[in-house]
């Protein structure tokens, strides 16, 4: 793509200087980035911690460099978070100066996610004009999964901005032919992945289509150069992973979620091919991605934001599985997550999935605007190298397609995972309105009748979507008012043309304002569940305890008052009962089955010996399972004293937010599904 960077696609009076149109343009991103900003600052103290988790595992990386550069989940260093480092990284850093709380946990993900809306627009606008570009900036800053994932601290969005930053450098490589910036692409691609992994080389395809078929150059240097930055990309993707795994099993925390204590196999077992195909039956899915269930409380939504009485969608896969017994083969799981490992918030495989309740509150509310800027982009005459316009549509389709392919085949991902969606599909609404309005200057009815169909369509699919979710929504009426008068207009123009922009400006206006609403309702009511983010749901429920840690505090008490002299507070089954309780205190809680319960972190005998050097004293423990978690109940039972008064009847709730899941407190939950157990609270002192 060139550097052709024209004043604005509508037709600005040519009295009005460059340098004014320059001003009104970054005036005009201003706004937008205010408005971006608003929408993912607002409301941030309903949030608390987010996600424990991983706000626990900040606060551990916080106490050791060793525990920094490991991403260990919790302070003692026995097990790593099964995530990669960068996007953690960032939060640390940022949690160093502004502590772990709220802000300093989610400030990077939402400033990753405003300089993405800038970069999308610079992205666009270099090409198709700085109109082309403001649009695509709107599109992205009112996404509401957007919304929803920037204000939480998952990673998802420091990945996309790197992913963005490739997308710059494969553009500049392709018009220029230099691999520095093919290089400094495979270099983002590499960082992208180490963020969130396999999902940052869903882009790839497009990347790779966008050189090959646009650079003007030797097909077999093009080649050539692309298998070099394949290359490079994989070095710098593996390179923490396998410094991980040469490092001494003694020497660093277990890896989480992984089957053998290994970087390697994570990468490509449970964040890999697992997503494509599913996790494996009995519980592959970790606690901390299944949707919890309702925890106690009712939210309040605020005053200012009418909210429409929702209700949720059910796919028919959910409708048959309420049917059932959890304790039938194919029952539901609880916390939304199937026997066969498959969420049942993503609905069926298949075309429409992304186009259909419950997943197109995400990121689908334009896409009928954005597949009319696809159809546009695909007319006209097919050169090679590719024109600027088809490098745009192998770039932004391209991405849009690979994304949308997988996540309509996909077994085992959930809703916020379609943010990767949200930056080409942003660009191409801008892209296709600016080439409606330029199709007008050559075929001025076809193209008037096209813009006022889209618009159509585009609003019938909104209010579609939105009727899934909430029922009468209140902006309806006024809508459809602006579409029909912008529509009228438009009409008109055909007569009158000063009366063109007016009617295309209200139509623009009227598609914007359904997603714009609804990313305002997501900000505005996060849902009990805060580690699974997601746009607004049709319920206004808040979380409870406003996403703060919820221990028993009369534990904690017991424990730091005998713990003194001991290296770890408590050793409970899996991170769901210990995330909380690091937050709480900051001290070393070990995660014995480690994120999800099920890894083999420590051993009956690595805790026996553990107990003997005064390393732990307290366990709190249920019956959990068989395997490793068996012979460490019968060395608990064995070894170990019962602690009167701690007892607890928990429930697999999987309330990942953390509101429920404290040890003692009255939902904690623990790594088995569906089953009503007792934890209790035992002293393993060696006398």
């Amino acid at each position: 793509m060139n550097k052709t960077d024209t004043v604005s696609s509508f037709n600005i009076p040519s009295s009005l200087a460059q340098s004014k149109s320059k001003i009104l343009s970054l005036f005009a991103l201003t706004l937008i980035l205010l408005l971006g900003a608003y929408l993912r600052f607002i409301n941030l103290d309903s949030l608390g911690y987010v996600n424990h988790y991983y706000a626990a595992a900040v606060k551990s990386m916080l106490q050791s460099w060793n525990n920094f550069f490991f991403v260990a989940a919790e302070p003692g260093g026995s097990v790593s978070v099964d995530k990669p480092p960068v996007g953690l990284w960032l939060q640390a850093i940022s949690a160093y100066f502004l502590g772990v709380n709220t802000l300093g946990l989610l400030l990077p993900q939402i400033l990753s996610g405003l300089a993405a809306v800038v970069l999308v627009h610079h992205l666009v606008r270099r090409s198709f004009g700085a109109a082309a570009g403001l649009l695509a900036a709107l599109a992205l800053a009112v996404t509401p999964v957007a919304v929803a994932v920037e204000r939480n601290n998952t990673i998802d969005s420091i990945m996309i901005l790197f992913l963005l930053l490739a997308a710059w450098m494969f553009i500049k490589a392709t018009e220029t032919t230099k691999r520095r910036f093919l290089f400094l692409g495979a270099l983002f691609i590499g960082i992208a992945f180490n963020v969130k992994m396999l999902a940052a080389y869903l882009p790839i395809p497009a990347f790779f289509a966008l050189y090959f078929l646009g650079a003007r150059e030797n097909a077999w240097k093009r080649i050539g150069k692309i298998a070099l930055t394949g290359v490079l990309a994989l070095a710098v993707s593996f390179a923490w992973a396998i410094a991980v795994d040469l490092t001494p099993a003694d020497q660093r925390p277990y890896v989480g979620s992984s089957s053998d204590n290994s970087e390697l196999t994570l990468i490509l077992g449970y964040n890999g091919v697992n997503r494509l195909l599913g996790m494996r039956r009995g519980g592959g899915a970790t606690p901390i991605e299944r949707a919890a269930s309702d925890s106690a409380g009712d939210g309040s939504s605020p005053e200012n934001l009418s909210i429409p009485s929702g209700r949720r969608p059910q796919s028919p896969a959910d409708s048959e599985r309420s049917q059932r017994s959890p304790n039938q083969d194919g029952g539901s799981q609880p916390g939304g997550s199937s026997r066969s490992g498959t969420p049942s918030d993503i609905g069926e495989k298949g075309a429409l999935r992304l186009f259909i309740a419950p997943l197109s509150k995400e990121t689908s509310w334009l896409l009928p605007i954005a597949l009319t800027g696809i159809l546009l982009l695909v007319s006209g005459r097919w050169t090679f190298p590719l024109s600027e316009k088809h490098q745009a549509l192998a770039l932004w389709g391209g991405w849009l397609l690979t994304g949308g392919v997988f996540f309509s085949v996909a077994s085992y991902f959930h809703e916020y995972y379609l943010t990767l969606l949200a930056a080409p599909l942003a660009a191409l609404v801008g892209i296709g309105i600016i080439e409606l309005w330029r199709l007008g200057e050559r075929r001025t009815y076809f193209a008037a009748v096209c813009f006022v169909v889209s618009a159509a369509l585009t609003i019938a699919f909104q209010f579609y979507t939105a009727s899934a979710f909430a029922e009468s929504p209140a902006w309806l009426l006024p809508t459809v008012i602006v579409a029909l008068v912008g529509a009228i207009l438009t009409i008109a123009s055909l007569k009158v043309r000063r009366l063109k922009l007016t009617g295309v400006v209200l139509l623009i206006l009227s598609m914007f304002i359904t997603p714009g609403i609804w990313s305002a309702y997501t900000a505005l009511n996060p849902g009990r569940n805060l580690s699974l983010p997601a746009a607004y749901s049709g319920n206004g429920n808040s979380p409870s305890n406003n996403g703060n840690a919820s221990v028993n505090q009369t534990l904690l008490d017991y424990l730091e008052e005998n713990t003194q002299d001991v290296e770890y507070l408590v050793v409970v089954p899996s991170s769901m009962q210990g995330s909380d309780y690091v937050l709480a205190s900051g001290r070393p809680v070990l995660y014995a089955g480690g994120f999800k319960g099920s890894d083999e972190v420590v051993t009956a005998e690595d805790l026996a010996q553990m107990a003997a050097d005064g390393e732990i004293r307290y366990v709190y423990w249920g019956s959990q399972g068989s395997g490793n978690k068996s012979e460490i109940s019968n060395w608990i039972a064995s070894a170990c004293a019962v602690v009167e008064g701690f007892d607890t009847v928990t429930r697999n709730s999987g309330a990942p937010d953390g509101t429920s899941t404290g040890a003692g407190s009255p939902s904690t939950s623990d790594a088995r599904s569906g089953e009503n157990q007792s934890i209790t609270l035992y002293d393993c002192e060696v006398q």
